[in-house]
């Protein structure tokens, strides 16, 4: 097999987007730790069990949308318990399944915190693109994670969060 080298123009988006991800990533955490004591992981949890009905998901949905492995969720989601921004419950049609549940004090750090996170996500990223940036932006990221999505489909078992062991609450 001969390995395609990226081009010079691809090495430099590369490296670019590479550079760009860390610095947003890492400006977005430290801000989450000023404001709420927590990593940005933490507070996308949050903010997927907000965004879920009752805010609660199952504990195999909420890995799926946070796109992090199962234990790696499971030790995130103790932190939280501990602080009593999310407690777990028991499948009630499952017993061997579990649900993140978003608590009153959980959305309170959730609403107090969101408008921080909205100012740095904006002044790290949107304040410098175009109108027409933002929508090419939405294209290439939504294309790439359809594409993505699309390639762990059939090797569900090698995708930690898509891991099944019932279609239950797992």
């Amino acid at each position: 097999m001969t390995t395609r080298w990226l081009t010079p123009k691809e090495q430099r988006a590369w490296r670019a987007y590479i550079a760009a991800t860390f610095l947003v990533e890492d400006a977005i955490d430290r801000q989450l730790q000023q404001d709420a004591g927590m990593p940005h992981l933490y507070y996308s949890i949050l903010a997927s069990l907000s965004d879920a009905p009752e805010r609660q998901l199952r504990m195999t949905d909420l890995a799926e949308r946070t796109k992090i492995t199962r234990s790696r969720l499971t030790y995130a989601v103790g932190r939280l318990e501990k602080d009593g921004l999310v407690r777990r419950e028991n499948c009630r049609w499952d017993k061997r399944g579990s649900i993140a549940v978003l608590t009153d004090e959980g959305m309170e750090v959730l609403e107090r915190t969101a408008p921080g996170h909205v100012e740095t996500v904006r002044s790290l990223l949107f304040d410098h693109l175009t109108e027409e940036q933002v929508g090419q932006l939405e294209e290439i990221c939504g294309g790439l994670v359809r594409r993505l999505q699309e390639d762990e489909r059939p090797t569900t078992d090698e995708v930690p969060w898509r891991r099944r062991s019932s279609p239950s609450c797992s």
